[in-house]
């Protein structure tokens, strides 16, 4: 089995990083001879560990899990998983529930891990920070992980801010998705609408308003720039507007240029301006607020 000296992958992110270093948690492991070695990994027998009952995702796509068991099964697990000692040999998962079920389907009896001590409250903490750092969350399971840490582990928004590295501006719209009717969240979570499309409902005044303009927007296929138009035209109640081109000024941004500003800005939690001269050319502008901020931004483009 393949560790490839099976480091922590900075991606990991800020927040991760300090509870894994944090002296009330730390990582420990045995080494052939039996003694404790931190930061290193441990073979743990499959059988000995079980599901993460605080894990937010409950749902794994069954073809990506498959995928996963194919190139566990040819390369070994790259990233180890990490786990709580719960004594009399066994251990609970704090992290890697995919590559743990993939490595089941893949037969393995084996697989690497950090070894770590934690209470549950920690533990809930670290798997909810992991699971933010994710790329394949949908903004609602991003957004239901950050109330849960605010909630659960009593946080405030600026702590939650610095633990998952990410501005307070891009938590509160994550978090005001939840005031959306469940409707339109599962729509968000189903990908029948984006965020910047769940962005624009808030403002789109009573959830039978905002209702009447999702169904328009999965129906007609609106972008987001259309929705805004629309919440900000307030149509009365029950009825629709059409949405009509507005003629293209010079400079100004498509639909689809418009639509990647919003995307690149939430990927980034940061402020992005596209700025477009009449010939075509132009510049895109990434705002930050510090030294660490454009560390976190260059990091996050690197990836």
């Amino acid at each position: 089995m393949s560790s490839n000296n099976a480091q922590k992958k900075p991606a990991l992110g800020k927040g991760l990083g300090a509870l894994l270093s944090n002296a009330s948690t730390d990582i420990t492991s045995k080494n052939n001879e039996g003694t404790d070695v931190v930061n290193s990994i441990a073979l743990i027998p499959v059988a000995d560990i079980e599901a993460n009952p605080f894990n937010p995702r409950n749902k794994f796509d069954e073809e990506a899990l498959e995928e996963l068991k194919s190139s566990i099964q040819q390369h070994g697990i790259i990233q180890p998983l990490t786990v709580r000692k719960m004594g009399r040999g066994k251990y609970q998962l704090i992290s890697g529930e995919r590559r743990f079920r993939a490595s089941q389907l893949a037969g393995l009896t084996e697989v690497p891990a950090y070894i770590r001590i934690a209470n549950d409250q920690t533990m809930l903490e670290m798997a909810l920070v992991e699971n933010i750092q994710r790329e394949d969350l949908n903004a609602i399971e991003v957004a239901l992980s950050y109330q849960r840490l605010i909630e659960e582990c009593d946080l405030t928004q600026e702590q939650l801010s610095q633990k998952v590295a990410k501005s307070r501006a891009s938590i509160t719209n994550h978090l005001r998705l939840l005031k959306l009717p469940v409707e339109i969240q599962l729509g968000v979570i189903e990908n029948k609408i984006s965020m910047g499309h769940a962005r624009a409902l808030v403002s789109a005044g009573t959830e039978e308003e905002q209702i009447r303009i999702y169904n328009q927007i999965v129906e007609d296929k609106l972008s987001v720039r259309d929705v805004e138009r629309l919440v900000n035209d307030k149509p009365e109640t029950g009825k629709e507007i059409e949405i009509k081109s507005a003629p293209e000024k010079k400079g100004a941004l498509s639909t689809h240029e418009f639509s990647f500003k919003n995307h690149f800005a939430d990927k980034l939690s940061s402020k992005v301006d596209i700025k477009k001269a009449s010939n075509g050319s132009g510049k895109i502008v990434i705002n930050f607020s510090s030294e660490s901020d454009l560390s976190r931004i260059i990091e996050l483009l690197n990836k």
